[in-house]
């Protein structure tokens, strides 16, 4: 079977830097300055998030430092008007707090930060609780996996996986990220599947299929997912 995808807990950082509901807002920010981080989790009780303060949040009050709100600023920017005044955690902070579990696969957690447009997430367990912080860098991490760790994971849970029909023959390589499978299959239908399941394979860039076989229809060259083409003959990438 294919290999279990990578999970936050695989890549998140552990050690985490947090700020009670009643932290100060110059303590916030000396914070995020020894830390070198663009946000920080607010925690009450034993560890439960119940929000997350960012740099965006401590803004307001610099932007509107020299001049009060105009009437239309102040209707259309509530939220950062009133944080323009906030002195504390409780007042500055984003609530609730999107977070993200432990056990959710990098795509999940890289899904959502593309939506909720955030650049780092905290992670919780069921209770709420804070586990560790899942950055952009963080899910980027998966692509500096060697080449050949890259290639024995294709060859044990994609090409094994879908023996016999595809392990006949069927020559692996990576360089930079990309594989290249090169071979003979006995079923080109099977060449989509396999270009679908090395692509789901961590850390890869790329696919490219060189596969010759039975069954293909006409004669070409396609990418990715595209259908194998060619009297005899499946090329995809």
């Amino acid at each position: 079977m294919p290999g279990t995808p990578h999970t936050v807990s695989d890549v998140m950082t552990r050690t985490v830097v947090a700020v009670g509901r009643d932290a100060p807002f110059k303590e916030i920010v000396q914070t995020m300055q020894q830390w070198k981080v663009s946000a920080i989790p607010v925690l009450e009780g034993e560890g439960r998030v119940v929000g997350v303060v960012s740099e965006a949040d401590l803004l307001p009050k610099e932007e509107f430092r020299d001049d009060e709100p105009s009437l239309v600023q102040q209707r259309g920017r509530l939220a950062d008007v009133a944080k323009a005044g906030a002195v504390t955690a409780q007042e500055l902070m984003s609530t609730p707090a999107i977070t993200v579990h432990p056990d959710a696969t990098l795509s999940q957690a890289a899904r959502i930060m593309a939506v909720r447009h955030v650049k780092r997430l905290p992670v919780v367990d069921d209770l709420g609780m804070l586990q560790g912080i899942v950055s952009r860098a963080d899910l980027l991490k998966v692509f500096l996996r060697p080449d050949e760790e890259i290639e024995d994971e294709v060859r044990r849970t994609v090409v094994s996986y879908l023996s016999p029909a595809l392990s006949h023959g069927i020559q692996v390589s990576v360089d930079e990220g990309v594989v290249t499978l090169e071979g003979h299959v006995r079923d080109t239908s099977l060449i989509p599947l396999a270009v679908r399941l090395v692509r789901g394979v961590e850390g890869v860039v790329d696919v490219e299929a060189r596969l010759t076989g039975e069954g293909a229809r006409g004669e070409g060259q396609a990418r990715g997912e595209g259908q194998a083409r060619g009297e005899g003959q499946g090329t995809s990438r």
